[in-house]
């Protein structure tokens, strides 16, 4: 068959380098794509993903069998909605069940309404109200409502920084995601993430991830989209993945299905891992990103045939297979990021980095110019490994980070160190 992958992003080149090794496929395209992405997958550039009748008509015209919708936003915006009624079978939720990630003040509610363990929040669109909710409280959780590419979040240190947030999401800083505000109680313990395919009925969990969300080393400075993640996650104990599956993931498909919104596709809870237990910090409606590259790194069976299951609700008899090594990833992402960065600097020694053994180099904001491969985004590259253990999958990784001759990037140093604290202890 024929496949399209919807995006241009780490995810899209990691879901189409999986995907490209499919014996059920012919051909594979991805739109927009990046100049990664280009090495395994026809790029269709032009193409506008937002003009859902465009999408259609490239699909009829193609003879595409599937499409794999990568990115939150036209999950969001009902693309898979409207290539179902064309008939296009496409793997990702409606925009009814993508409102899991879309508002955040609707997924509180269901939590609430189903007993799901999350944190304490309450709702606002009133400044004055949010600052006196707030009061002197912290350190304290903010979120802008909808979706901010991965920034809408704060987490206030003092109740200054706190009220500062108020003005500055209710102000306008991140559009119209932040027309209503959700103040949560802040979680102690650990984070971890959590991957399961639905069908609407039946879950498929997969592997366990981390990722690193801060700029800086040491889990430092603002939220960016992820600066580096590793698989599996040490926290998540057989015992953690059983109770996040029975406290969290099926009562969520669960209380979907019964509100008339049936989830399908891929669901990614990001957790607390708290003293009483795993707590919801918020649903994603897509494969992380830079999650996914280690969970492509690490899965042994044609992801394909799983992805089509999900649409079709034929998950209850299905089956993955993992590999034993981990995986880790670090991103390079331009200088200024998750701020105001640079484009246009060309990447060299692409190549040598390659060569490392067992790593992978995923591109997330890349274009190619002539023979030059040019740095054209926030977060730019995903330098992945696979070794038998996380602490040889990272030397790996930063060795090829180091082979890498890009003046205007930067990385974190020290991705992963969770897990080898915890190795170390």
């Amino acid at each position: 068959m024929n496949v399209l992958v919807i995006g241009s992003g780490g995810r899209e080149h990691a879901l189409c380098w999986a995907i490209s090794a499919s014996p059920l496929v012919d051909k594979l395209y991805c739109a927009p794509g990046n100049a990664g992405i280009g090495e395994v997958a026809t790029l269709v550039p032009d193409l506008a993903i937002s003009d859902h009748g465009s999408v259609v008509r490239f699909c009829r015209d193609q003879s595409i069998g599937f499409v794999v919708v990568g990115p939150e936003a036209p999950l969001v915006a009902g693309l898979v909605d409207d290539l179902a009624q064309a008939g296009i079978k496409a793997f990702g939720p409606s925009a009814a069940a993508a409102r899991l990630e879309g508002s955040k003040s609707f997924t509180k509610e269901l939590c609430a309404r189903h007993r799901i363990p999350t944190a304490a929040f309450a709702r606002f669109t009133d400044p004055a109200a949010a600052k006196a909710h707030i009061g002197n409280k912290a350190p304290i959780v903010l979120k802008a409502d909808g979706l901010a590419a991965g920034k809408g979040v704060v987490i206030a240190t003092t109740a200054a920084e706190a009220h500062a947030a108020v003005d500055d999401i209710l102000g306008g800083q991140f559009g119209a995601a932040g027309r209503e505000l959700v103040i949560e109680e802040f979680l102690e313990g650990e984070e971890a993430s959590f991957f399961a395919l639905v069908d609407g009925t039946h879950v498929l969990p997969m592997e366990t991830a981390q990722d690193h969300k801060r700029v800086g080393d040491g889990d430092t400075g603002p939220n960016t989209g992820g600066m580096g993640a590793y698989s599996p996650a040490p926290v998540m104990t057989p015992d953690m993945v059983d109770r996040t599956l029975r406290e969290i993931i099926a009562p969520t498909v669960a209380a979907m299905a019964a509100e008339g919104a049936p989830y399908k596709g891929v669901l990614y809870a990001g957790l607390m891992i708290t003293a009483e237990g795993p707590k919801l910090i918020e649903y994603n409606c897509r494969f992380g990103d830079p999650e996914c590259q280690v969970l492509m790194m690490r899965l042994k069976s044609d992801i394909l045939p799983a992805l089509i299951a999900s649409v079709d609700g034929e998950l209850a008899d299905f089956d993955l297979r993992w590999r034993d090594d981990a995986a880790l990833t670090v991103v390079m992402a331009a200088e200024g990021y998750p701020g105001d960065y640079a484009r246009g600097g060309e990447i060299r020694n692409l190549h040598k980095a390659a060569a490392v053994e067992g790593v992978e180099i995923f591109h997330a904001g890349t274009r190619r110019d002539g023979d030059k491969i040019l740095a054209n985004g926030g977060r730019v590259l995903n330098v992945t490994a696979v070794a038998p253990t996380i602490a040889e999958a990272r030397t790996r990784a930063y060795e090829a980070v180091d082979r890498i001759d890009w003046p205007q990037g930067f990385c974190r140093r020290d991705i992963g160190w969770r897990a080898l604290d915890r190795d170390a202890s």
